[in-house]
C-alpha cells in the first residue's frame, strides 16, 4: 500500500448535472494518493458523471472538486495530463491501419501539448508502457487483428503512456469473456502495486473486484457508502440501492441488470 498523505481527489459537497437534471448530488469523498477504488452502482447512478467530473469535463453546479492541489474546478491546466483514462470499449475496425505502438504513442499527445511531434523519448515511454501490460512483442501488429483482451491491454498502455498519477477505468471488463475479464482486472491490480498509481475503476462487476480494491464507492445519484468492501457490501445497504434486482448467495452477489442497455 502506498502512503496516504494528502487527498489526490477531493469532492466537497459537489453536485453535478445540468440545470433541472441532477446526476450526482452532494458528493463528499476524499481519495488518497495510491488508493485503488472501485466505483459501483446501478445503471444511471452517476458513475459516468463521476468519470466526467474527474476528467474536468463537468464542473460542479454546487460545491467543489479538487484534484491534485489544483484550485480550478474545471481542471483546465497541465493536471489533465496526469489522469490516464480508459474509456468504455468501442469496436475497433479490423481494417483501420493503426499499429499497437502507434496507438500507445497517441497517449503521449496529451502530455506533449498539441503541436509537438512525438520523438524518441516518447517512443521509449510508449514501449515501456507496452511492456507493463505485456504487449511489447505485438508493437507492430495492427490493432484490429488483436483479441478484445489484447486490445484492452493496448488501451491501458495508451493511458499509461501519459505517465499519469491517476488511472481512471470505465467498465474495463465489458464485452470480454470471463477469463479475459479476470486477466484485465489482475493486470490493473498489478499496475497499482507496481507503479503506485491511484486507480478509480468503474464497474458493475462487484464480484470481480471486491477482493482487490482498497475501498468501494457506491453511488445512486448520491453517495450511499464508501469504505472497505466488507463494510459496503452489506445486504441492507445494497438492497436500498439495487432493490429487487439483488440476489445474495453464500459466495457472490448477483445483480440482475441489463448491463448493456446504455451502450
Amino acid at each position: 500500500m502506498a502512503s496516504h498523505s494528502s487527498p489526490i481527489i477531493h469532492f466537497d459537497h459537489a453536485t453535478f448535472g445540468f440545470p433541472g437534471v441532477i446526476a450526482l448530488e452532494d458528493i463528499s469523498i476524499e481519495i488518497q494518493s495510491g488508493e485503488f477504488i472501485g466505483v459501483i452502482g446501478p445503471n444511471g447512478s452517476g458513475k459516468t458523471t463521476l468519470c466526467r467530473a474527474v476528467l474536468g469535463l463537468m464542473p460542479p453546479l454546487k460545491g467543489h472538486l479538487r484534484i491534485f492541489d489544483c484550485a480550478c474546478d474545471e481542471l483546465r491546466c497541465h493536471h489533465k495530463a496526469m489522469i490516464g483514462y480508459l474509456p468504455q470499449k468501442g469496436v475497433v475496425d479490423r481494417n483501420f491501419p493503426v499499429t499497437v505502438l502507434e496507438t500507445v504513442t497517441m497517449g503521449r499527445y496529451g502530455a506533449l501539448g498539441l503541436f509537438k511531434r512525438p520523438g524518441r523519448k516518447d517512443r521509449e515511454i510508449a514501449m515501456e508502457s507496452l511492456s507493463h501490460v505485456g504487449m511489447d512483442m505485438h508493437k507492430d501488429t495492427a490493432l484490429g487483428y488483436l483479441s478484445g483482451g489484447q486490445q484492452q491491454r493496448v488501451f491501458i498502455a495508451r493511458a499509461l503512456a501519459q505517465q499519469p498519477q491517476v488511472l481512471l477505468l470505465d467498465e474495463p471488463t465489458t464485452g470480454l469473456d470471463i477469463t479475459t475479464q479476470h486477466n484485465v482486472v489482475e493486470l490493473v491490480q498489478h499496475l497499482h502495486e507496481e507503479l503506485g498509481l491511484t486507480i478509480l475503476l468503474i464497474t458493475h462487476d462487484i464480484n470481480m473486484i471486491r477482493s482487490r480494491v482498497d475501498r468501494l464507492v457506491l453511488l445512486k445519484t448520491r453517495l450511499y457508502a464508501a469504505g472497505p468492501p466488507a463494510d459496503v457490501l452489506k445486504p441492507d445497504i445494497l438492497s436500498q440501492v439495487y432493490g429487487k434486482d439483488l440476489v445474495i448467495t453464500d459466495k457472490d452477489l448477483v445483480i440482475v441488470e441489463d448491463y448493456h442497455h446504455h451502450h
